[in-house]
């Protein structure tokens, strides 16, 4: 299964960053760069974005790809979700927050996001 693809929520595509019980650091890095590489072939600000992180592990090279890929992906993204977070997921995102500078909803469920993902488009 590809953790970096597009999916489509009431006619409107979405780009799915599926990291929900990722716990290899390895294979987290190589999820992030094939995430960023995808970002990258698309034209500016055209992207909603939903990531996953449920169940998810990270170590502090995990948290830094994290960061660069939130950087990396401003300017390719007109709105942008996350998805089950933990209380440790939590004050990993305050990080990537403050590193990025962007703005990046946080919910509960994925339909939350996804409705509101296409509530921005």
């Amino acid at each position: 299964m590809d953790r970096t693809r597009f999916i489509e929520h009431q006619g409107k595509r979405i780009l799915l960053l599926d990291y929900a019980g990722v716990r290899d650091p390895e294979e987290a890095l190589r999820s992030i760069h094939e995430s960023m590489r995808v970002v990258a072939s698309q034209p500016p600000r055209s992207l909603l974005v939903m990531t996953v992180v449920r169940d998810a592990r990270y170590n502090a090279a995990v948290l830094q790809g994290m960061k660069e890929l939130a950087a990396h992906n401003a300017p390719y993204v007109k709105a942008s979700a996350v998805v089950g977070m933990s209380g440790l997921h939590r004050i990993a995102y305050q990080a990537v927050i403050l590193f990025s500078k962007r703005n990046i909803k946080v919910f509960d469920q994925e339909n939350e996001a996804l409705d509101w993902l296409v509530s921005q488009s």
